[in-house]
């Protein structure tokens, strides 16, 4: 097929932005959509087949946008303008962009970065309960928790409840010293972090003495009636099916709900069934219960973060194929 040549005005002083250091983001483009990208002056030329110089500058002008808009562009930036180009979709980074939850203590704004955070966070306005389900690095636990300070900051909740189940992640830690928050703090801090860096070291401290943010392991949930307040689940594959139905029917008038976790990374005994996997079994037609499956199109720490999931995801379905195929020769 013959190449085109398609001409588009670039304003120079973005091009450093837009395209990285030393042109990067500029070489990522090219070859992944194979096109020629050529900058001078104020021209941007590009270079291919039609529908590659289309999708293309479709993801340059994208790019561009959110550059004027203020942005630094980063390297998830545009893995993810291509990736949604190569399946045919409009990059929408500039939407995504204006989709500001709150901001750091530092001033940087928290928002969605992809379709499939965007669709979360919106069924946690809209929804009573959310199950945020998908692999390390979407962002699960960090919306959750901006969108629950968010909510308190603007006094639509009295408290936020944060709580995870205190399983080690595949090896004895033994015994802990100190009393029981010393000893159940390595399990909640990533909550912590994300706390401290949205609200603040001294306003979560303030908060947390007058107990208004509670950060407790699951098991100290039985009992009790949760009323306006926002309380959010994290690592839910590690719940048992009884652990799960005890915190869901904890839930009271005014209060929210979001359950997060990565069906991948079970620390449950072998065999045991993971509460958060039969929930999404069981509650996924009822009308005021959300299910968000984020993917790694949604990853946003890291690129390689990404290749790493993906590798493993095609690992685990060739692990299940040739499973499937040893069945069926022992049936024989």
């Amino acid at each position: 097929m013959k190449p085109m040549e398609i001409e588009m005005e670039f304003p120079a002083e973005h091009g450093g932005n837009v395209f990285g250091q030393f042109d990067a983001f500029m070489k990522k483009i090219e070859k992944t959509l194979h096109v020629s990208l050529i900058l001078r002056d104020d021209r941007l030329k590009c270079i291919g087949t039609q529908q590659a110089v289309e999708s293309a500058l479709s993801v340059v002008e994208e790019l561009l946008e959110l550059s004027k808009r203020g942005n630094v562009i980063t390297e998830q930036n545009v893995n993810y303008a291509l990736s949604l180009s190569m399946d045919d979709q409009p990059a929408n980074l500039v939407e995504l962009d204006q989709d500001v939850i709150c901001h750091t203590i530092q001033g940087k704004a928290v928002k969605p970065k992809t379709l499939g955070q965007k669709k979360y966070v919106e069924q946690i306005k809209n929804k009573m309960i959310t199950f945020g389900v998908g692999p390390a690095g979407t962002g699960k636990t960090y919306l959750a928790m901006a969108m629950a300070i968010t909510a308190f900051k603007n006094d639509e909740v009295n408290r936020i409840i944060l709580t995870r189940p205190a399983i080690e992640a595949g090896e004895k830690l033994g015994f802990l010293p100190g009393d029981l928050q010393s000893k159940v703090d390595p399990y909640l801090r990533p909550l912590y972090d994300a706390l401290y860096e949205i609200l603040g070291a001294d306003a979560f401290m303030k908060n947390m003495e007058k107990g208004l943010i509670e950060v407790a392991p699951l098991a100290y949930m039985r009992g009790r009636t949760l009323d306006n307040a926002y309380i959010i689940l994290d690592e839910a594959q590690n719940t048992t099916p009884a652990q799960m139905k005890m915190f869901l029917t904890r839930i009271g008038f005014g209060s929210k709900a979001i359950i997060t976790g990565d069906l991948t990374q079970k620390d449950l005994p072998f065999d045991s069934i993971s509460g958060l996997d039969e929930a999404l079994r069981v509650l996924g037609k009822v009308k005021d219960i959300g299910i968000s499956q984020l993917t790694n199109k949604d990853v946003v720490r890291h690129p390689l973060v990404q290749q790493i999931v993906a590798a493993y995801d095609k690992y685990e379905e060739a692990k299940a194929s040739r499973k499937q195929r040893n069945n069926r020769k022992n049936k024989r």
